[in-house]
């Protein structure tokens, strides 16, 4: 599989783009891919690859990215086209005014954010409850909203405000938990960044909100792009794919049909492995639960789980 997803040899190494904290080098994957030149998506390519008028030759840019992946460089503009974000066909013109569209709706759901939680966008966020489950204010106890200087007036009765502000808390645990490993994330400021997104998701789609393992997911988005609103959005057309990996209500509808999927597929290539599993009680796959569900960000190194999100994309 390594032989056929990494190129091991030669290249540029990427390291640099995504400097790993000293004190964790030893205990994150080595980065097996490396960009190559002639191979690898680069800003030049990329950038001829537009008409004059901005249309987009996707068909000539996927080639690329199957050949090499993308360069670090460019890869939050590549991604707003991989996930959907822009159409191919559309100008430079009517991605701009997308765009400053886009980023007017994230600064008016964050105001709305804002107006019951004013953590939101502060460059700081919370890690412990405000909020009981019937609507009674914990941040007497808070240390967070504390010393931050804001608190929750009244009991909250309204049920999504509620259901929303009972969620915070672990969106912040998940986040100092969120590849820790970078240094990108030393700083609280862009882990507040990752909560915000987060959090404004949540109180966005109704129906799924925050489930653990979306941080995994958003992560690269925080990374990449350094406007909020365009992670946000990037993030969101990911989660229009994903969704059902994070409904809970079902019983992970979307997960099982692909482990499902996966049993079939080893079962037909490789039936003395899918044997060997079924020995050792593992042939419902369970295992790849996780791998499935937040799309191998914590079996590979940062930057192969980019590179292996890139092809899947293209």
């Amino acid at each position: 599989m390594s032989g056929i997803l990494f190129h091991k040899y030669g290249g540029e190494d990427l390291d640099s783009y995504y400097p790993i904290r000293p004190e964790c080098q030893a205990d994150v994957p080595k980065v097996r891919f490396k960009a190559r030149a002639g191979k690898t998506l680069s800003a030049r390519r990329w950038h001829a690859a537009f008409s004059e008028d901005g249309h987009l030759d996707i068909a000539k840019v996927l080639r690329r990215i199957q050949r090499g992946g993308i360069h670090p460089s460019i890869k939050g503009l590549v991604w707003e086209f991989l996930l959907g974000c822009y159409d191919p066909n559309s100008t430079f013109e009517e991605r701009n005014q997308i765009r400053q569209q886009r980023r007017q709706q994230y600064a008016a759901w964050k105001t709305e954010c804002q107006n019951i939680v004013p953590i939101i966008g502060s460059g700081k966020f919370i890690t412990a409850a405000i909020v009981t489950d019937d609507g009674q204010s914990l941040q007497d106890s808070n240390r967070d909203s504390l010393d931050q200087g804001w608190h929750v007036d009244g009991t909250i009765s309204d049920k999504k405000v509620l259901q929303w502000m009972l969620g915070l808390h672990q969106i912040g645990l998940d986040v100092v938990r969120t590849d820790r490993s970078l240094v990108f994330y030393e700083s609280e400021t862009n882990q507040a960044k990752l909560w915000d997104v987060l959090a404004i998701y949540s109180w966005v789609d109704n129906d799924i909100g925050y489930v653990q393992g979306m941080n995994d997911i958003c992560s690269p988005m925080i990374v990449l792009l350094e406007n909020e609103a365009d992670a946000f959005w990037c993030f969101e057309h990911t989660m229009r794919r994903l969704r059902e990996n994070f409904r809970t209500n079902t019983g992970m509808i979307g997960v099982q049909s692909q482990l499902s999927t996966l049993s079939q597929i080893i079962r037909t290539i490789d039936p003395k492995l899918h044997q060997h599993l079924e020995d050792l009680d593992g042939g419902e796959y369970l295992f790849a639960f996780r791998m499935l569900m937040v799309l191998f960000r914590r079996e590979f190194s940062f930057v192969d789980a980019l590179y292996l999100w890139e092809i899947g994309f293209s």
